[in-house]
């Protein structure tokens, strides 16, 4: 699977479930595919953490204490800051219902529990391809842009 070759240019990861087991059961799948991974329990400790350090993808359950998911993602798809990072909804919730929701609140991709590793990873890998692939398709535009517009100031 995904195997990082610079482990100083690694993808951020946080993980945010309120069960010990599935934090340690994800964050070493996670680790083991060279990914950099943070932890959080709560909802209030991830944003807390984002404020200072915005992950590149964030796998999120839904049902949790005080704050859920969906009131989580909703808060994150608010603020210009962090708007673009994809949410990976993971949670044992099936109904189309539940599945529905997290991707009107802007949810990139929803995963099941029980999940499987492989599927876990290949989710992961295609939100940040599309992540990369959107970055260089903008800066292209750019450039592209400038280019125009020094030809026009050249003529």
């Amino acid at each position: 699977m995904k195997t990082n070759p610079n482990p100083t240019n690694q993808e951020t990861i946080l993980i945010v479930d309120d069960s010990p087991d599935n934090l340690h059961l994800l964050s070493g799948i996670l680790s083991v595919a060279g990914y950099k991974v943070h932890l959080a329990p709560s909802g209030k400790l991830a944003l807390k953490f984002i404020q200072s350090h915005l992950p590149d993808l964030i796998l999120l359950d839904i049902m949790m204490p005080q704050m859920d998911g969906y009131q989580i993602c909703e808060q994150l798809k608010a603020a210009e800051r962090t708007q673009d990072i994809p949410v990976i909804f993971i949670s044992a919730l099936d109904d189309v219902f539940d599945k529905v929701k997290a991707f009107s609140l802007g949810g990139a991709d929803y995963i099941t529990k029980p999940f499987q590793q492989l599927e876990v990873l290949a989710r992961i890998e295609n939100q940040l391809r599309i992540v990369k692939l959107s970055k260089q398709l903008i800066e292209q535009s750019i450039l592209e842009e400038r280019s125009r517009m020094a030809r026009e100031i050249h003529d």
